[in-house]
């Protein structure tokens, strides 16, 4: 562990100095959360997980981004706010920089401005930091990755991930409840949390067990949002460690099922899913890649 304060680099790659890698409209999230006017997206550089397998790997691993003060982060998202609506403010991925998100907030605030603000996390985060974040997130929008902790050993090097996500989300589901959009509802959502989980290749026991962990603990009610859209990244396809070769490819229809119907068998009643025949069938991936060295990253924003 290293002091960022005193200029140092953390695991994350960064140090205390904010940066970011793109601030935009984007309408490739949850129809709750994108709704017609697009989630205000911002980017944070670095990570503090760092999973094998991240599509936004540029940012995450490569540092790509710029440094920006609060007040600037700020004047951006009103500037979205005037010139497209934006439904929310959408921090990707910011638990490095969490104080400064909170920061953001309040400039925010002071001015008037009271759109939900939205953490989109990896879910891997300590108690004491979703505690932090009580009076600033409206909307908490977790992963849920693992619960082999072999797997979040091998692709995360995070071996006690289920145990932190788990308390993580009794947390965040004790400040904020379940996504209202689904128990008012409501089009877009102003608050409560969704969870989320990515269908990995070849690891179709670790998210049947997934489902069911967050079964148990909070019921056939909480929000769930089971995603198929894993590509293998372009820094994934070089990697040489044979212990990842299950990754260098979509997963199969018949994988989607079997994860489906177990999700359909626990009886989850608030359920989105993103249903693969799509992603199967695109023979230009680049669809769903990224690239966060245009202005806007989603091909679908631009």
């Amino acid at each position: 562990m290293v002091d960022r304060t005193q200029g140092k680099i953390g695991f994350c790659g960064e140090t205390e100095q904010l940066r970011i890698s793109s601030i935009g409209a984007h309408f490739g999230e949850e129809p709750p959360i994108s709704g017609t006017n697009g989630s205000g997206t911002i980017f944070f550089t670095g990570c503090s997980l760092k999973c094998c397998f991240c599509q936004n790997y540029q940012i995450s691993f490569d540092g790509m981004g710029n440094y920006y003060t609060s007040e600037e982060v700020e004047n951006r998202i009103e500037k979205l706010i005037q010139s497209h609506g934006i439904h929310n403010v959408n921090f990707v991925t910011p638990d490095h920089f969490f104080p400064h998100t909170i920061e953001i907030v309040k400039i925010l605030r002071n001015h008037g401005i009271r759109i939900p603000i939205l953490y989109n996390t990896s879910g891997y985060q300590k108690i004491e930091s979703v505690q932090m974040l009580k009076n600033y997130a409206d909307i908490y929008m977790p992963d849920f990755k693992y619960a082999d902790r072999q797997l979040a050993k091998l692709l995360s090097h995070a071996e006690d991930y289920p145990d932190q996500a788990l308390v993580s989300l009794i947390e965040m589901v004790r400040q904020k409840g379940f996504l209202d959009s689904f128990i008012d509802n409501n089009t877009i959502a102003t608050k409560g949390v969704l969870v989320r989980h990515l269908i990995l290749p070849g690891q179709i026991q670790n998210s049947k067990d997934v489902l069911s962990m967050i079964f148990i603990e909070f019921g056939k009610d909480i929000p769930i949002s089971l995603m198929s859209q894993y590509y293998p990244s372009a820094r994934l396809m070089k990697e040489n460690n044979a212990d990842l070769q299950f990754l260098k490819r979509r997963i199969m229809l018949n994988e989607f099922e079997e994860v489906y119907e177990h999700a359909l068998s626990l009886g989850f009643t608030n359920m989105l899913v993103q249903y693969p025949q799509d992603f199967i069938s695109k023979k230009d991936q680049t669809e769903f890649s990224p690239d966060f060295s245009q202005d806007k990253p989603f091909k679908g924003n631009r």
